[in-house]
């Protein structure tokens, strides 16, 4: 899209954990469900490895697929790795999230992050989306669930 612009979407939460034990919970990329409340169930299309880059899950919400994202890179050593929305539902392009958890003073910091191209007109709209409705969202449902 001609005038697109590169934006930076980052949400971040610090819990009272060990690294090691918030990667355990956040670190699978085909469970993002069991820890997320907002997110529905996903599969990982055909017989791949979903923990592999490559690896696609598709969100199914009764019955019907509305979202794929592809899993671009994955290291457990850093406890991180990175995504991108496939067929996203707003005008953007090249959305690649990265999901961390990294030591931090009080236990772990989690940091979900990510850069798109898309008019200034969807930012608001991606900040709503997947700023607050996925990203915050999920990142209080882990403080929650590692509150000391």
């Amino acid at each position: 899209m001609s005038g697109d612009l590169m934006h930076h979407l980052v949400r971040t939460a610090v819990l009272s954990a060990d690294p090691d034990a918030v990667w355990r919970t956040i670190g699978r990329f085909g469970g993002l469900a069991d820890w997320h409340p907002q997110v529905p169930p996903s599969v990982i299309e055909g017989d791949v490895d979903p923990e592999v880059p490559g690896a696609t899950r598709a969100f199914i919400h009764d019955g019907t697929v509305v979202a794929r994202e592809r899993l671009l890179a994955k290291d457990d050593a850093t406890r991180s790795y990175r995504y991108t929305v496939l067929d996203p539902f707003l005008p953007l392009t090249h959305y690649e999230a990265t999901l961390t958890a990294v030591p931090h003073a009080q236990g772990t910091e989690v940091r979900w992050a990510a850069t798109y191209e898309g008019a200034a007109e969807v930012v608001a709209q991606v900040e709503a989306a997947f700023g607050d409705a996925v990203y915050a969202v999920g990142l209080g449902a882990l403080a929650t669930r590692f509150a000391a």
